[in-house]
């Protein structure tokens, strides 16, 4: 039985009503219905294990049409402090999830998630990678490689290996499977 409202909105599997869809459609949106999506889009990224503030933000960006928001506009969106946005988007911006500029003609900065989003954070990946794998290097000749704790530093650095090598293949297949599914302008 369903209570009144329902099929309304955002329902209990995320997915959006008739109410969302049509005003989606419009290209008017409910702003309710957006903000169920952007508050159970962040607790999915909490879960996986980014800070809720960040995590916030971002489902704000990625919900947002033009994907860019002004400090005090994720501020009102969300209602929360313009302190907590500056530590959100300092978080975010260092992670390279979105980047920081300049509002045409004024003082005010403009955050922005971009289209290729994912692409870019893991394609940033790799130079953290690459740090990591010099650490781990220096610590199988450190403690060398016969040792346990050696064997278990060489085992995540060939993981890591292995990781990067398959990243980089998955991002050309990516970039090929994208431009089928998205053409450009």
């Amino acid at each position: 039985m369903r209570s009144e409202g329902e099929g309304e909105g955002v329902g209990v599997d995320g997915d959006v009503g008739a109410r969302g869809a049509e005003a989606e459609a419009s290209g008017a949106r409910d702003a309710e219905v957006v903000s169920r999506f952007v508050e159970q889009f962040a607790a999915q990224l909490v879960e996986a294990g980014l800070p809720r503030m960040p995590s916030r933000i971002f489902a704000a960006l990625l919900a947002s049409d033009s994907g860019a928001l002004t400090s005090a506009e994720l501020g009102e969106r969300l209602r929360v402090s313009p302190a907590a946005v500056s530590g959100a988007v300092r978080y975010l911006t260092q992670q390279h999830m979105v980047s920081r500029e300049r509002e045409p003609g004024t003082r005010r900065d403009l955050f922005r998630v971009h289209n290729n989003q994912w692409y870019e954070a893991l394609g940033n990946r790799d130079a953290v990678l690459d740090r990591w794998e010099h650490a781990l290097r220096e610590g199988v000749a450190s403690l060398g490689a016969e040792t346990p704790a050696g064997r278990r530093l060489a085992e995540t650095l060939a993981f890591f290996e292995f990781i990067q090598v398959e990243l980089a293949g998955m991002m050309s297949r990516w970039r090929a499977h994208r431009k089928t599914l998205f053409p450009p302008d």
